[in-house]
């Protein structure tokens, strides 16, 4: 008797949800921090809902495939976002009091430096996730700045920085929906680099 070998299963990507998270609520935050609108529950609600828990999930969704890349960043951002609500929501609890400027300066900083390790892990990936995560490290330094020098001008600079790194996430989100959709390419993101080549 041949042995028979069972259809490949289809897993679905969840990269597109890990994205969209990131990306709706990072836009919508730094339409605050562009002076555009004010911070409130809608923000909050967003940022622990499906910036943080929604990507926390695809993160997990991404171990069974063995992409540690993408584990990695969807469970990191979406702790991030759970984390920023807590320090904006905690203390008007009276549990613990709110963060200082240095003490936001340094978590935010901190970010920074995670994301420029990612950025490195992109580069084998395609000039979209590069240019998304190059966008995510200038953020982060700017609102760390922003915090250790109180200028409002570079918060707002780091505001519309900000809606060009949500709105570029939300691009690959929708390139990689499209595609698994129609099967072919609908949105350029351009091409990842080959494997075989040497980039450090």
């Amino acid at each position: 008797m041949s042995e028979t070998t069972p259809p490949a299963v289809r897993r679905a990507n969840p990269g597109p949800i890990g994205l969209m998270g990131f990306g709706l609520t990072t836009v919508l935050l730094n339409l605050c921090n562009a002076g555009l609108l004010s911070l409130s529950a809608a923000v909050l609600s967003m940022g622990l809902f499906f910036g943080g828990l929604a990507q926390f999930v695809a993160g997990l969704l991404e171990y069974p495939s063995g992409n540690t890349f993408g584990m990695t960043a969807f469970v990191s951002y979406g702790a991030f976002w759970i984390t920023l609500v807590a320090l904006i929501a905690l203390p008007h609890t009276g549990i613990i009091p709110a963060s200082n400027h240095a003490m936001m300066g340094a978590y935010l900083s901190l970010w920074g430096l995670f994301s420029v390790v990612m950025f490195f892990g992109t580069l084998r990936m395609t000039p979209t996730h590069q240019f998304i995560f190059a966008t995510l490290v200038i953020l982060f330094f700017l609102l760390a700045f922003t915090e250790f020098t109180g200028s409002k001008v570079l918060g707002h600079i780091a505001g519309w920085e900000g809606l060009v790194c949500g709105f570029s996430a939300i691009y690959l989100a929708a390139a990689e929906i499209l595609e698994a959709q129609f099967g072919r390419s609908i949105l350029p993101v351009g091409k990842a680099a080959p494997k075989h080549t040497a980039l450090l």
